[in-house]
């Protein structure tokens, strides 16, 4: 299901919280194995963990968070870009938030948490980029 059905019958703000809310509800459990320091998106307004796996070529993740909405806003960035390619999500903007009017239904906060989350999935994208091709650094500085 594309992100624009997902909220189609949101017509209000309260309506997309809800639907958000639902989202977190929906996400998957995070094994504590996974809900270590190294795995906490900082900038977020509760406790937020995001783990990224390459798989095939590209990127998964799995979130967990101690506040619903933030879950469900890590849901929506899951759902968005689960099965990206590193080099394609590292070019990506989270345009989808704004066209469905869920970044002007954020508090600041909010807003915040979820643009260090997508950040966070940039540098993990970037970071099995440059691991997994290391000459292309070298190559960039000659």
């Amino acid at each position: 299901m594309d992100m624009k059905n997902l909220f189609k019958n949101c017509l209000s703000a309260e309506d997309r919280y809800q639907k958000i809310i639902e989202l977190g509800r929906s996400l998957p459990s995070m094994g504590a194995n996974h809900k270590i320091p190294e795995n906490t998106v900082q900038g977020c307004q509760s406790i937020t963990y995001l783990y990224t796996e390459l798989k095939d070529g590209k990127l998964y993740f799995t979130a967990s968070s101690d506040a619903l909405i933030s879950a469900g806003l890590a849901a929506l960035l899951i759902h968005a870009y689960n099965g990206y390619p590193p080099e394609a999500l590292i070019k990506e903007k989270p345009l989808f938030l704004e066209e469905l009017g869920i970044s002007s239904s954020l508090t600041p906060s909010r807003s915040n948490g979820v643009h260090s989350m997508f950040l966070r999935m940039q540098k993990d994208a970037l970071k099995f980029l440059t691991s997994c091709f290391p000459q292309r650094l070298g190559d960039s500085e000659r």
